[in-house]
């Protein structure tokens, strides 16, 4: 064989290899049947060829092309290759879902109550779906449009509190107030360390001493005490009674008004007997140095009779 030969058919080979290479890599299968649908859509929101396709989570093809509908414009048609067992029932859709990360993948929503089935090259709707980005941009974004007065208005306040004066002083207070609590527990270790332990000797000492009076009031005969406070209490009822009555001396002087009263003039006889001692002496007392006795004078008014 020529050496000319050769290289073409090399070349050929070379040429097969690259195109079926870069169908495998786009997910293409030349030697394997499938089913051929077109999908019309007004916004693929960056779809891309060689787009995976779903069902039910499932890859079951991939986007073949992508073409501008001219004949009716604001739309796009997506050809899609299914696999050849891939039926789908009439009545169903595709939607193009945005995931996180930004990537666009096209979903089958089947319509699995349907018994009927698409024919290959019919025409599917297509819907748009934003998936998380879309509803992150339809219901979160207005509410952070809302949030963000609100976020600054705090962070002005904060600022505000975070300048002022007073609560560095307020650190700086509890900065003082946490070395005293420091400098206290110190002084109750120490006091745990040192005194409690000769305070728990004092205790036990007392306890010892509260024991032995406990042992002592033990040994002492309650029933003849409490006799003795019986008898004596009896002797008190009995002397009680004996200065109710008035057969007795304290009896007639406690309930006998008659001899409270001869005492009380008893008292007032001698008052006034005392009290006169005192005015005239000489009526009742005659003392002389030297013996002598005076005469005692006539009372004049027994002289004029």
């Amino acid at each position: 064989m020529r050496k000319e030969v050769k290289i073409g058919l090399a070349g050929i080979a070379a040429l097969l290899v690259l195109f079926f290479g870069i169908n495998y890599l786009k997910g293409i299968n030349l030697f394997k049947p499938e089913r051929y649908y077109f999908v019309d859509f007004t916004d693929i929101n960056g779809l891309a060829p060689s787009s995976p396709v779903f069902a039910n989570g499932l890859q079951v093809g991939i986007v073949h092309d992508i073409q501008y509908d001219y004949d009716h414009p604001g739309h796009v048609i997506v050809g899609v290759e299914m696999e050849q067992n891939m039926r789908i029932p009439t009545g169903s859709h595709a939607e193009i879902i945005t995931e996180m990360l930004g990537t666009v993948k096209m979903n089958l929503v089947l319509n699995l109550e349907s018994t009927t089935y698409c024919a290959e090259r019919d025409t599917l709707e297509g819907r748009a779906n934003a998936g998380i980005m879309g509803a992150a941009e339809k219901d979160l974004l207005p509410k952070l449009a809302q949030i963000l007065p609100k976020v600054d208005s705090v962070m002005a306040s904060l600022n505000r509190l975070l300048s002022d004066p007073a609560l560095t002083q307020t650190l700086h207070n509890a900065e003082q107030l946490t070395a005293s609590l420091n400098s206290t527990a110190q002084g109750l270790n120490n006091m745990v360390r040192n005194d409690l332990p000769k305070l728990t000797g004092n205790v036990t000492a007392l306890t010892e001493n509260l024991k032995t009076i406990s042992d002592n009031l033990k040994d002492v005969d309650y029933a003849a005490t409490l006799n003795q406070v019986d008898s004596t209490l009896q002797n008190v009822r009995l002397l009680t009674e004996k200065l109710n009555r008035k057969d007795n001396s304290m009896g007639l002087l406690l309930n006998d008004p008659a001899f409270y009263n001869n005492l009380s003039a008893t008292a007032a006889n001698a008052a006034t007997l005392l009290e006169d001692l005192q005015k005239h002496p000489k009526r009742y007392v005659h003392f002389s140095l030297f013996g002598k006795k005076e005469r005692p004078q006539a009372d004049p008014s027994i002289q004029s009779k």
